[in-house]
């Protein structure tokens, strides 16, 4: 097994980590999430992330369960062959409003002590190894928000911290702001990428490369789209096209953005490389995202243990310059609005 670190952090990880926002939700079944999480930790995986704001689709009488069914399984395992991770849920002022703390939410001292008291309780440990910011607070300043997480790992009940679907901008001011004040930094950086969502390789990919700040890619398959599944039946089960006609207006724009007719026009050719070079789909989605030398470990997600197989077939995957340069072909042969 290939194990990577995560930024300068003493943290080892496995290539994949497992996602657990579908815990409580699409996977409903606490025996079933069991399961999953038994069956990627048998494969070698070390590294669970999670949330206070999980499940997703996120509601204010459901958030935390995912964190409770997680530390219920954590309970079954040496505590120190977990690499686990969770996030504080970010500024009501982001990109959308959470339901928790009644809408009130912010990257600032209260919310952060707040939530991490709680996300310990839920997971029944007395530490947490990677607390991350899960977006930026636009308000808050950035130097109160790193004190409060300094002093969580001054404590003990957080390792390292890191970022979430942050810029380079805002990463890179805080890493300043940590390294011109003594607080711990951000190790680690949290944001969507994959074959059909590449924006992370511009200033981003920079920043991470130059101050060693390892990306944890999010959602490789693009929602499910690079499985194939709409391509097979544009009508399949998803959460995309749940999103088509849901009221919230972010949600129809995500799904525009990811389920179209061009993504599904590079899923399809995608399909064609990943048959050629003789994998799955999911299987060729996930080694991509995982090969950059900036991706400490890439999140996949699942809500049967039949799911798992052709992602973590891709663990110790290599893919070649040959099915690499496929790949690149159909991206700039086929453009979409994510760039």
């Amino acid at each position: 097994m290939e194990y990577r670190y995560i930024g300068k952090s003493g943290l080892r990880v496995s290539p994949i980590c497992m996602g657990t926002m579908t815990f409580g939700t699409q996977c409903s079944n606490e025996k079933e999430a069991f399961a999953i999480m038994d069956k990627a930790y048998e494969a070698g995986v070390n590294f669970f992330d999670t949330a206070e704001l999980y499940p997703i689709p996120p509601t204010a009488d459901k958030a935390g369960i995912t964190e409770e069914i997680v530390g219920r399984w954590l309970k079954t395992k040496p505590r120190d062959s977990v690499i686990l991770a969770s996030k504080v849920a970010g500024a009501a002022n982001g990109w959308f409003v959470p339901p928790i703390r009644h809408g009130m939410t912010a990257i600032d001292s209260f919310h952060i002590e707040r939530a991490v008291e709680g996300s310990l309780k839920r997971l029944g440990t007395d530490y947490i190894d990677l607390y991350q910011m899960h977006w930026p607070d636009t308000v808050v300043p950035i130097e109160e928000s790193l004190k409060a997480f300094d002093r969580l790992v001054q404590s003990g009940k957080v390792r390292y911290i890191g970022t979430s679907n942050d810029t380079a901008y805002g990463t890179t001011k805080a890493l300043m702001t940590s390294a011109y004040k003594g607080y711990a930094r951000f190790e680690s950086i949290q944001n969507n990428f994959s074959l059909l969502n590449r924006r992370f390789l511009d200033e981003l990919a920079t920043m991470a490369e130059k101050e060693q700040v390892s990306l944890l890619p999010y959602s490789p398959l693009a929602g499910g789209v690079l499985s194939g599944k709409y391509n097979l039946d544009k009508n399949a089960k998803g959460r995309f096209n749940d999103y088509i006609t849901s009221p919230n207006v972010r949600q129809r724009v995500m799904a525009a953005r990811f389920l179209n007719d061009r993504t599904l026009a590079s899923t399809q050719q995608y399909i064609q490389i990943a048959q050629k070079a003789g994998m799955h789909p999911v299987t060729l989605a996930t080694a991509w995202s995982k090969q950059f030398s900036f991706v400490a470990s890439t999140i996949i997600g699942a809500t049967t243990t039949e799911q798992l197989d052709a992602s973590l077939a891709a663990m110790n995957i290599t893919l070649s310059e040959e099915v690499l340069n496929a790949c690149d072909k159909v991206h700039n042969e086929i453009l979409y609005p994510m760039g």
